[in-house]
């Protein structure tokens, strides 16, 4: 991934150097696994240990020759630890080292993710509990519909968050698997006890059935998983850029001193942080497709997969962690305007409480579809002729027929639309 969307941390991971050294790691729990068996000298594994020492450029020289780089790893290591390095890769296929370690960079991803949604969700909750009751309009296809409140947008988000750091959980869970089973998964040169001795010093479960490969379904559940939360993402992204509209301006994501919105155009401040993660997301739900496609691999397996892992692997992961990096800040700095909420709330003259004078007409007996008829037509005319709702019913003898003057005012009554506010905060927070 391009330095412009990658964080330091994530990105460290996928480094050249952290990749080997996740390689040797592996071998190293294999060669230990072996002393366990019996199969290698323990004098002989001190040495290996003290002397598997590699670099990067050595390996890259040797590639361009071999033109294997687990072959080239091997080679390098086996220049500076000597002898003894006979004992290295024992009854193993590349694939043992690759598929092992490839789960140990994802697993270490995840948790960096894991740290980056939750930091989100604190900031979300604690705007959640600012704004529990500041009122504002919700919409319906993009339509005023009925009142709500700017807190339950955030708890919204946060409620989304918190399946999304479930979703990340598991998927750590599900991707920490290690195979070391040999060419085809028989483990016809390498006992299992080995692969179950060195899963355990790596800290993953091994597989329970292999080919050469760990099966790519596997794979294809975690970055599936990361395009969920990348799309939650854009869906909150998406919000706010609507919110930032110049005809809505409810609330903005920030706008920092020095800032320039447009070449041409002085005035402008555009949502374009907001902007960018929707157009990442649609990478990262690119990048699970890819992994879908790597499940169907021939037999007991080919190499398809692995130019696309070498790629979706680094670039999925740095780029969500780049956008839930993002998010927060975005979240954390929003600009909120209550008066243009305040606003947007009497936009419509007091339509938005046509549902409860519909309500109470029913309750006087009228049918439904005489409730509504009468209603809408009223609506209509205060929506055409830009007149107040509620003096309209006043003025309506029809519905004056039912309906006391009192009980026209109780219908909008803006309290009795955040009732329940309360109760949706318990139930998404305790």
């Amino acid at each position: 991934m391009i330095p412009r969307y990658s964080r330091k941390e994530m990105a460290k991971i996928w480094s050249e150097e952290s990749k080997y050294r996740n390689w040797l790691r592996v071998e190293l729990a294999v060669c230990e696994a072996w002393v366990k068996n019996g199969h290698i000298p323990r004098k002989a594994f001190y040495v290996i240990k003290k002397k598997a020492r590699f670099g990067v450029e050595r390996i890259n020289e040797l590639e361009k020759t071999l033109k294997h780089d687990v072959l080239a790893f091997l080679t390098a290591l086996s220049e500076n630890i000597g002898e003894e390095s006979r004992y290295l890769h024992l009854g193993l296929t590349s694939s043992d080292i690759l598929d092992t370690a490839f789960a140990i960079q994802l697993r270490e991803a995840a948790s960096i993710l894991i740290e980056d949604i939750n930091k989100l969700i604190r900031v979300l909750k604690r705007l959640a509990f600012k704004y529990k009751k500041t009122p504002m309009i919700g919409r319906t296809h993009g339509i005023h519909a009925e009142p709500t409140t700017l807190g339950l947008v955030f708890a919204l988000w946060y409620d989304e968050m918190k399946r999304n750091l479930d979703r990340i959980e598991r998927a750590r869970e599900i991707i920490s698997v290690g195979k070391i089973s040999g060419a085809v998964g028989t483990f016809a040169n390498v006992p299992p006890e080995v692969e179950e001795y060195a899963c355990a010093i790596l800290k993953l479960k091994p597989a329970r059935i292999s080919t050469q490969v760990v099966q790519r379904d596997v794979h294809a559940d975690y970055f599936l998983t990361l395009s969920i939360i990348a799309t939650s993402i854009e869906k909150i992204a998406t919000e706010i850029r609507h919110f930032q509209r110049t005809e809505v301006q409810e609330l903005e994501e920030p706008f920092t001193e020095g800032q320039k919105g447009s070449s041409a155009m002085p005035h402008k401040r555009n949502p374009v942080l907001s902007e960018n993660l929707c157009g990442l997301a649609r990478l990262v739900r690119s990048y699970a497709i890819s992994s879908l496609e790597n499940i169907p691999l021939w037999h007991e397996r080919d190499i398809s997969h692995s130019s696309v892992e070498r790629v979706i692997g680094p670039d999925a992961t740095i780029l969500l962690d780049f956008m839930l990096d993002r998010l927060c800040y975005i979240i954390d700095s929003l600009r909120v305007y209550p008066e243009n909420l305040e606003r947007n709330l009497g936009m419509t003259r007091g339509l938005i409480f046509s549902q409860k004078v519909l309500l109470k007409l029913v309750d006087k007996g009228i049918t439904r579809e005489g409730a509504y008829e009468l209603t809408q037509a009223i609506a209509m005319k205060s929506w055409n002729e830009k007149r107040d709702f509620k003096d309209l019913l006043l003025k309506d003898k029809s519905v004056r027929n039912y309906l006391s003057k009192e009980e026209i005012a109780e219908c909008f009554n803006l309290a009795h639309d955040l009732k329940n506010v309360d109760y949706i905060f318990k139930r998404v927070f305790s």
